[in-house]
């Protein structure tokens, strides 16, 4: 049997798709454990998980105020007892089947080189450029990334980051919103870790579907790196 993996989906104002997103991750057909985080939300979304909870098997924590993705991502970390983790939005923007290829490309690595700190990316990049304004700054992003820590990355916000459970003895996480993506990144580049890619699809939603992510979040990725590169 494969190793434990724990899925940790943030959900903050999600009701209208977690009916079809959170099944498709529940369905995984791997040995895992699913921790979905409540972020505070203020529409239907908490009733709606209550529903699924009387089919489907997860551990539901409900944050009765919103606080932020970094906040709920480091809550669900507090909770898992996987050998691995990987943190999966409620929003199908990526393929919860990619998990399944994700999590064999890592075992079949770690079956012929045990001893080396690894892990897997998924980049939605490697196959595929989206010239729209979002792949440019997360491009500017990874290029700066690259430069600061010696990397190659081509995706460093990837959603998709598959890492063992060990590397958290290392890595101390602060971030409260989205900038716990470029924080996880830098610490594993600083804690020796090789980041392999391989390729995932990906449908990005606009903000009429309900995607939150900021220009200010860009900022503080850039602040975040920074400040891992030179603390």
């Amino acid at each position: 049997m494969s190793k434990l993996l724990s899925i940790i989906i943030p959900v903050y104002n999600e009701e209208k798709i977690i009916t079809a997103s959170l099944p498709a991750i529940f369905d995984l057909e791997i040995n895992k454990e699913v921790i979905v985080i409540n972020d505070g939300s203020s529409d239907n979304t908490l009733n709606i998980l209550y529903e699924l909870e009387k089919k489907y098997s997860f551990i539901l924590i409900d944050k009765k105020i919103n606080t932020g993705k970094g906040e709920s991502v480091k809550l669900g970390l507090s909770k898992m007892t996987g050998n691995y983790f990987i943190i999966c939005d409620a929003d199908l923007e990526y393929d919860p089947q990619d998990i399944i290829y994700l999590l064999s490309e890592i075992e079949k690595i770690n079956g012929k080189k045990p001893e080396e700190k690894i892990a897997i990316y998924g980049s939605r990049f490697l196959n595929h450029k989206n010239w729209s304004f979002h792949y440019i700054i997360n491009q500017f992003l990874t290029i700066l990334t690259n430069i600061l820590f010696g990397s190659r990355l081509t995706d460093m916000e990837t959603c998709f980051k598959l890492i063992p459970k060990e590397a958290l003895d290392n890595i101390n996480l602060s971030g409260r919103r989205f900038e716990i993506e470029p924080e996880i990144t830098a610490k594993l580049l600083k804690n020796d870790y090789d980041i392999i890619e391989r390729p995932v699809s990906y449908q990005r939603r606009n903000y009429t579907q309900g995607k939150k992510i900021k220009a200010r979040d860009g900022l503080l990725a850039i602040k975040t790196l920074i400040v891992e590169r030179f603390s």
